[in-house]
């Protein structure tokens, strides 16, 4: 296995262990290899999607429609205490993770949450977001399948989903602020506008708190997702 592999894996065995407890399992272990299918939920190629119950939801909201409706790119902003942030939502390639999202966004479940977490190791810089209860533990209550085409690459501006290993999704995300580097096992969700990301690089500057023992922590300038507007 080359450095540059087993870099990755490492990398990606950080960003999936804080994550175990999101969706309510009761695994002591994490696969990061990502895929389709599982005990998860799955996308048919009906367009209809399956959100499994797990779980306690950190806040309580209905599981989303089994179709998904939103199947072009669409926009939206995620407005933070710090700054809004442009997004697009792929629809047209994940249809079932956007088709949670924009249902969690319309109930309300991101607002006034904040993002427990930036990492800010060369290689692998995120804002992690998407729990209520502000633990990196915290979920919807439901989990469902990855969408992944396994060439999936991270770079700046990458919206994608936090998970616990395969088909475990629920409502964390994370945006990448600057190259990082994972193995192709995170649905790629959207993009955040690169004009946008100074708001997330200037939290950065300042640091983190250290508290998470898998990298990172809470960030030192605090940022909450006041709300997500979708269209």
């Amino acid at each position: 296995m080359s450095r540059a592999t087993t870099r990755a894996l490492s990398i990606a065995a950080v960003l999936a262990l804080p994550l175990l407890a999101a969706c309510g399992s009761d695994s002591d272990e994490s696969d990061s290899s990502g895929s389709s299918g599982g005990d998860g939920s799955s996308a048919a190629a009906d367009g209809t999607c399956e959100y499994v119950a797990e779980g306690d939801a950190a806040r309580e909201v209905d599981a989303p429609p089994t179709e998904a409706t939103l199947t072009e790119p669409t926009s939206a902003v995620i407005t933070t205490s710090n700054g809004d942030l442009d997004i697009t939502l792929n629809g047209d390639t994940t249809p079932c993770t956007v088709n949670s999202f924009v249902s969690l966004a319309e109930q309300g479940f991101y607002d006034d949450t904040p993002c427990p977490r930036i990492t800010t190791t060369p290689g692998f810089e995120l804002l992690q977001c998407g729990d209520p209860s502000g633990t990196t533990a915290g979920g919807p209550g439901y989990s469902f399948a990855d969408e992944l085409s396994g060439d999936e690459t991270y770079g700046a501006g990458t919206l994608a989903m936090a998970n616990a290993g395969p088909d475990t999704q629920g409502s964390q995300f994370f945006i990448v602020y600057g190259d990082t580097q994972l193995p192709p096992s995170y649905t790629v969700f959207g993009t955040v506008d690169p004009a946008d990301l100074g708001v997330i690089e200037e939290i950065a500057a300042d640091g983190d708190d250290g508290s998470n023992p898998a990298g990172g922590g809470a960030p030192n300038t605090p940022v909450d997702i006041v709300s997500v507007t979708i269209g």
